[in-house]
């Protein structure tokens, strides 16, 4: 018969002979999500345009590049409370296929700046992609560790 003490992992549970895993904290994922989050924020809207304006040869224009940053992170914006709190499984799913979204086209940026930039310009654009990879990981963790969408039994309302 196996010892089931040397399962550090399990706990028996109630009423059945079946082992059950222990939920895993998520209270460390969603501060690190969170944190990333408002560190990528910070560094799209802000730093990309002056670093971009400070290596970039033709020095595009710094309060153009915060307008623009500012219109294409509308979504982000609107999502920034869910992610923050962290604690929607839905909120937080269609949060992580919008940072899919923003981690493609980051990608496509990096791709294409690849041929024709400095290296420096490399460098501030494979920050913003590692910072939306950092993100879209968390997420998908924090996803994990969060209770099933689909096992929720809903108390009927009372009048």
């Amino acid at each position: 018969m196996p010892n089931t003490s040397d399962r550090s992992d399990q706990t028996p549970a109630t009423n059945t002979g079946k082992l059950v895993k222990p939920s895993k904290p998520i209270a460390p994922i969603r501060q690190r999500l969170m944190v990333t989050w408002l560190v990528w924020l910070a560094f799209r809207l802000i730093a990309l345009p002056i670093l971009i304006n400070i290596f970039n040869a033709s020095s595009p224009d710094i309060v153009g590049g915060i307008a623009w940053q500012a219109l294409w992170l509308v979504p982000a914006f609107v999502l920034t409370p869910s992610i923050l709190r962290g604690r929607s499984p839905y909120a937080l799913l269609i949060g992580s296929m919008f940072t899919l979204v923003y981690l493609g086209a980051s990608g496509v940026v990096l791709f294409t700046r690849a041929y024709g930039s400095s290296w420096a310009e490399i460098v501030v654009y494979l920050l913003d992609f590692l910072l939306l990879f950092a993100i879209n990981v968390w997420l998908f963790v924090l996803l994990k560790r969060l209770p099933s969408m689909n096992n929720v039994v809903k108390q009927p309302r009372s009048r």
